[in-house]
């Protein structure tokens, strides 16, 4: 076991301004997890094609990808702070954009909101993350950023909640097979119901924005010592690509988030190819006491539950153990959960699939803090950029699983690879993103990592 040096995770001097932060980390998960159900309930309200709902998911990770250099390179330029009020300013735009959307029952419209509150989305990451590494001892720095994100996942509890009960289960349209055998009156009626009931979440979203960008602008938040200083941005991307640890974390978290999004994107296919499988012999199953319908959302509820209380643990285990050994070991967890996703049959394999969540918990801020660990201020600043513009992994990679899904047809379990149906099989791509993790905390453990001695 590493000792490591026991200094305050959060001093007392900064513990305000390190909550303020850390609420950040949900807002942006709410975001995500709400948006995600939106593809197919704008598929079917405006009757578009396949190819069409996408630009859901493109103007959501689109936004993150062409905002995060320019936002770093802003706060370079000022303050960590002006950089969250800015996010926080975008973030309550795109959302309430969703209402003069909704009236004018215009998808690109939607689109455009969605483009504009990534875009704040893209800030607040670029700032949060080093600003709560930055918020504290080096030494303490990644357990302190495991410490924020654990609020994340709060959020996406909270947003796959409302996606399903004040949206999803409120459209009319979910209800109808055929559009076209509705009269256009009838249809139009609908319509414009469904777009108000998508649009409420968002406008209550963005006014709840508005309170918080109130409560920043108000509150001292502490600069970093460095904050002067200047290097310019030419000697800054240098030193940047010449460091190793950095350059291979930042496709460390290409291919973590590309694995995460496929992992609870790809559940509801798993699922419906156990249904036609006939994997299911009851009408629903019962954990903890709790009865469960076969209704993937439940089973992707436990998922982000397991990431909640994964987080707990992996920060509370960055205390004794070193932040590249215990990546290296929860991405090996994760490589034996996913070859049970794959080859084991039934609900073993479902829950193999739903148990990845909690080894993928700790991931996401553990590389971030591994990969700017040996940046400067002014690094850290343009260095978070890349990790944010990592998420851009959430739109290709799961495109890349649907293609091998499709292998055999439009359904889910159309034909076998490897003696395992098509959607079993696309967990391969997961798989080997997870080993490349594995092997990127066992480089670090060996070659940047040190044992501390602990200090009472």
């Amino acid at each position: 076991m590493d000792n490591i040096h026991k200094s305050p995770v959060v001093s007392k001097q900064v513990l305000l301004p390190f909550i303020l932060v850390t609420s950040l980390f949900a807002l942006w998960g709410f975001a995500n997890a709400v948006t995600d159900p939106m593809v197919g309930a704008f598929q079917k309200i405006l009757e578009l094609s396949n190819t069409q709902a996408s630009m859901v998911q493109m103007a959501f990770y689109g936004g993150y990808f062409c905002m995060a250099l320019p936002a770093a390179l802003f706060m370079r330029k000022y303050s960590y702070k002006v950089g969250i009020l800015i996010g926080l300013a975008l973030y309550a735009t795109g959302a309430l954009l969703f209402y003069p959307a909704a009236q004018a029952e215009s998808f690109l419209f939607f689109c455009l909101g969605l483009y504009v509150l990534t875009f704040g989305l893209a800030f607040l990451e670029t700032a949060a993350n080093p600003y709560a590494l930055a918020l504290g001892a080096k030494e303490t720095a990644t357990q302190r950023l495991n410490l924020a994100q654990a609020v994340n996942p709060l959020g996406l509890v909270a947003g796959l909640l409302i996606a399903k009960f004040s949206v999803k289960e409120k459209l009319q349209s979910d209800d109808i097979a055929d559009f076209s055998t509705l009269s256009d009156s009838t249809r139009d009626a609908i319509r414009i119901a469904d777009l108000s009931v998508i649009r409420d979440p968002y406008v209550v979203l963005g006014l709840v924005i508005i309170g918080v960008f109130v409560l920043f602008l108000v509150s001292k938040m502490p600069q970093s010592k460095d904050e002067g200083a200047m290097p310019s941005i030419k000697d800054t991307f240098i030193t940047l690509f010449k460091n190793n640890k950095y350059v291979l974390g930042v496709v460390a978290q290409i291919l973590y988030v590309g694995a995460q999004i496929m992992c609870w994107t790809y559940i509801y296919h798993y699922v419906n190819g156990m249904l036609l499988k006939n994997a299911f012999e009851v009408s629903s199953i019962s954990i903890f006491g709790l009865e469960f319908e076969k209704d993937a959302f439940y089973y992707q509820l436990i998922a982000f539950v397991l990431f909640v209380v994964g987080r707990a643990v992996g920060t509370y285990m960055l205390r004794f153990v070193s932040s590249g050994k215990l990546l290296m070991s929860f991405a090996l967890l994760a490589v034996l959960c996913v070859v049970g996703t794959i080859w084991i049959d039934g609900m073993f394999g479902l829950y193999s699939l739903v148990g990845i969540s909690f080894c993928m918990s700790l991931m996401f801020p553990t590389i971030y803090g591994i990969a700017l660990g040996d940046l400067t201020e002014e690094e850290s600043k343009v260095g978070s950029a890349g990790l944010v513009m990592a998420i851009v992994g959430g739109a290709l990679m799961p495109f890349l699983q649907g293609m091998i899904i499709d292998l055999g047809g439009n359904g889910v379990a159309d034909t076998q690879i490897m003696g395992v149906a098509e959607v079993n099989f696309s967990f391969i791509l997961p798989l080997c993103c997870f080993l490349y993790i594995a092997w990127y905390g066992y480089t670090v453990f060996k070659n940047h990592e040190t044992p501390k001695t602990v200090i009472s």
